[in-house]
């Protein structure tokens, strides 16, 4: 039995075979295409080509994609979307969406904010009007595919949410693809709601990747396998959980990264430096899985609140432009990008790059070295000083402690990296660092989260804990975890000062292997 992993960057899409034993089979790497399925279907075709195995025993197939990201940030394939507010009186003076850009606004064909909600102590504001909301979804029939729903302090009760759901069912079909902001984003109605419309936005792009994997494996003969998404918590969900929640896919190539850096090192606790061709993604890997931000997210240009890796990015890959200015030298942040293997000069192109100097140096052994002979020496260390002082910057900026960490380079382009940084006590490059992503998507864990407000005066705090714990568990299991490789990753207990009572927001995950069928 073989687990097949893929994962689509802005430069290459990697695939890996990972056997019974969690070994990497194979591995290749295939450029990224204009479509990406056509970057796909090159992988899959690499990939068993070269591993030679019969495709009927892929019975797992992960992937990892930026197509929401992509439809977010270049405004393309996104979805017209109702949008409903309810939080009337209260809510009214900032309308929804009052700080996007025209741009991406246009894909709101009517937004409405209507009476309804609760106070921050879940008292109710307004009576649901579900007068005015019957009136909403009659006006969206026939024009709209796809509703957001969003409620003031719906994390605390998210009774009208579902009241108005249940009524846009009713009214506008079985079919209508509804987004509900107390399923996506936490505390913070705006932020939320952002989260929840372009969860909606991008129910068309969610449709065309899922169904279009599908289609790539069966086209190749892979027809066995259980298809999975990765999401952006370093765990997998399935076909229909990534429809119904797309947005969840956002940043997962650098938490598949994160996973497989992890696996690969046999190191739990670390910084991981994952360098493409045009970005380089740093991350923290704690107990295993990708660290999660605690601020507000800013995607496309709109602010939101859901769960996102802790990552910086900068503007550093292997595709890096250099340049020379009098006695100033630069490193990107533009790239040629998967154009390396045409313009970079070690393979017969007339642009400097980071690899150039990498193999110049004698870091790296790409292309034909001969080529870059003719490279002043002092440039290339000049470039080579800026490439560790971006990288210096960066893993200070991830780090919590003033004490060094322990720091895993991947990525294909980590080969520009150099072995000895400032602020790592250890800089390690594992086997198969060049796929670590991939490898990341095959092997990842099966989560289940349980989030419940708890009256610490009603149930003592362990057993609330403990039986929150269970639960998680069995909503692990529920989605496909083996019940014996389940465990505790993350556990928030936070009080709620403003709430009655001694009242806390409990929040657990498990995680557990992915049962073979």
């Amino acid at each position: 039995m073989y687990k097949l992993g893929i994962d689509v960057g802005g430069t290459n899409t990697d695939a890996v075979l990972i056997d019974e034993n969690l070994q990497v089979a194979a591995e290749i790497k295939h450029p990224t295409t204009g479509d990406i399925y056509d970057g796909i279907l090159g992988a899959l075709d690499d990939i068993l080509t070269t591993s030679g195995i019969d495709r009927s025993e892929i019975r797992q197939a992960m992937l990892g994609t930026t197509q929401c990201t992509n439809a977010i940030v270049e405004r393309k394939h996104l979805a017209p979307v109702g949008i409903l507010r309810i939080g009337a009186p209260a809510t009214l003076g900032i309308p929804p969406m009052v700080d996007w850009e025209e741009d991406i606004r246009a894909i709101a064909v009517e937004t409405a904010v209507i009476g309804g909600g609760f106070e921050y102590d879940g008292k109710e504001l307004a009576p649901f009007d579900e007068e005015a909301a019957r009136a909403f979804f009659e006006r969206m029939k026939g024009k709209v595919s796809s509703i957001a729903i969003s409620c003031v302090f719906s994390t605390v009760r998210n009774d009208h949410e579902l009241l108005a759901a249940k009524l846009c069912k009713e009214v506008m079909g079985e079919d209508v693809h509804i987004s509900i902001s107390s399923e996506i984003g936490s505390m913070g109605l705006i932020e939320r709601e952002n989260a929840t419309i372009l969860n909606a936005a991008l129910y068309q792009v969610a449709e065309r990747f899922t169904e279009g994997f599908a289609k790539s494996l069966n086209d190749q003969g892979v027809n066995q396998a259980q298809v999975y998404l990765s999401q952006n918590d370093g765990t997998l969900m399935t076909m229909d959980f990534a429809r119904r929640y797309p947005i969840l896919t956002i940043a997962c190539g650098p938490t598949n990264s994160i996973r497989g850096a992890g696996y690969l090192s046999r190191i739990k606790d670390a910084i991981v430096i994952d360098v493409g061709g045009t970005t380089t993604d740093l991350g923290v890997i704690q107990n295993g899985f990708p660290r999660e931000s605690s601020l507000s997210a800013t995607i496309g240009g709109v602010r939101t609140n859901f769960r996102m890796p802790d990552v910086v990015s900068i503007g550093l890959g292997g595709g890096s432009v250099v340049r020379q200015k009098n006695d100033k030298v630069t490193v990107g942040p533009d790239s040629v990008g998967y154009e390396i293997t045409k313009k970079a000069l070690v393979f017969g192109g007339d642009t400097v790059t980071a690899t150039d100097i990498a193999v110049r140096l004698g870091m790296a052994d790409i292309g034909d070295k001969s080529l870059v002979s003719g490279l002043d020496m002092e440039f290339a260390k000049k470039a080579m000083d800026k490439i560790r002082e971006m990288v210096e910057d960066s893993i200070d900026a991830m780090k919590l402690t003033h004490e060094d960490a322990e720091v895993i380079l991947v990525g294909g382009g980590s080969v520009i990296i150099p072995e000895k940084l400032a602020g790592a006590s250890k800089v390690l490059r594992p086997e198969f660092f060049g796929t670590a992503n991939a490898i990341g998507s095959a092997i990842s864990k099966v989560s289940g989260t349980y989030e419940q407000l708890v009256n610490y005066d009603e149930i003592p705090r362990e057993k609330a804990l403990e039986q929150a714990k269970a639960e998680a568990a069995e909503l692990a299991v529920a989605a496909g975890a083996v019940p014996e490789t389940v465990e505790i990753i993350d556990m928030e207990d936070v009080p709620l000062a403003y709430y009655p009572g001694n009242t806390n927001r409990v929040k657990i995950k498990a995680a557990g292997d992915l049962r073979s069928v």
